[in-house]
């Protein structure tokens, strides 16, 4: 059911997605060096019951690599105009981890587009992240990516895999097969550059600079559940947790034994969990004057009615900027 990966020109730039199903619109934003087919595992079984959209980001994937902006507030950009393009007004985002902190900024840009949210994994809830990508945002990242991603390292990294992951997997766990896979995409030029700019616009080398935390309040009515693994190394596991207690109202399911992607160590339960949150919930309806009141406030507010709408099942929290 999920098919070929298609594409659609946006701003004159080839942009790469997977699409299927029938039903609510579910849009699936993948983490950095990563792409659409992250989400193979659960692809079909969501389309089951959502029109299912699962895009490459700009700079990854099938997506071009132009010199761009590859910061999360033009990640979000970028998702509105897919969106648009492909004639889908409102959504479930699903974002895993810096696709996360996407879905939060979109959430937080277009609070009037976003029925709920939920973020697997997610980034930008403190600095902490795995050292690789702190030494990917100094001085002289380049040229050290372009060597240890060229053909002879590649082809020794990956016929030692099984040695690595005997011995720990560069601390990265359950997941360091499907990671150290993924490097080997930097070895292009274009992926390579855009990795770069990404990860600078939202690091440095104490950690991560983005955060969530800051505008949390705003998503007090956007029902939201966040998703974690206990060995998640690439972000520290109890960032899910921080998201949790960050945003009041919402849900959190932890699986236990999961890394840093919990769609793969255990699809089934993956997609029962988006199932029950989204069937279980109302989705939210955006009211300016109560988002109003809100930023004026600095706090969540108890919900002002919007005429002729219905009411928003539980309050939940929102996310922020990324």
């Amino acid at each position: 059911m999920s098919g070929d990966v298609r594409f659609i020109e946006v701003h004159g730039y080839r942009r790469a997605f997977r699409m299927a199903g029938t039903g609510p619109p579910l849009l699936l934003v993948h983490g950095i060096t990563d792409s659409s087919a992250t989400w193979l595992p659960v692809f079909d079984a969501l389309a089951e019951h959502f029109t299912v959209i699962a895009p490459d980001l700009l700079g990854h994937g099938e997506s071009a690599k132009p010199r761009a902006d590859y910061a999360v507030a033009a990640y979000a950009n970028g998702m509105r105009d897919l969106l648009s393009v492909l004639g889908i007004d409102r959504i479930t985002i699903v974002g895993h981890s810096l696709g996360g902190g996407v879905a939060m900024q979109f959430a937080y840009q277009f609070p009037e587009r976003v029925e709920r949210i939920v973020l697997v994994c997610p980034a930008g809830m403190g600095a902490g992240v795995h050292p690789a990508f702190r030494l990917a945002t100094l001085a002289g990242a380049g040229p050290a990516l372009m060597a240890i991603t060229s053909w002879p390292v590649r082809t020794a990294v990956k016929a030692s895999i099984p040695i690595v992951k005997g011995l720990g997997g560069f601390g990265l766990g359950p997941d360091a097969e499907y990671v150290l896979s993924l490097y080997g995409h930097l070895a292009e030029e274009g992926a390579r550059n855009a990795f770069l700019r990404t990860i600078r616009a939202a690091a440095d080398r104490r950690g991560q600079t983005i955060t969530m935390l800051d505008r949390g309040y705003l998503a007090a009515h956007l029902p939201t559940l966040v998703i974690g693994g206990t060995r998640d190394t690439v972000i520290p596991s109890g960032h899910a947790n921080r998201a949790h207690r960050a945003f009041p109202g919402s849900r959190i399911e932890i699986f236990a034994g999961a890394g840093h992607f919990p769609h793969h160590f255990d699809p089934d339960r993956f997609v029962k969990t988006v199932n029950e949150f989204i069937a279980e919930t109302e989705p939210a309806i955006f009211d300016p004057l109560r988002w109003q009141r809100t930023l004026r406030r600095g706090r969540p507010i108890v919900a002002l009615p919007t005429p002729g709408a219905k009411p928003v099942g539980q309050p939940e929290p929102m996310r922020e900027q990324g």
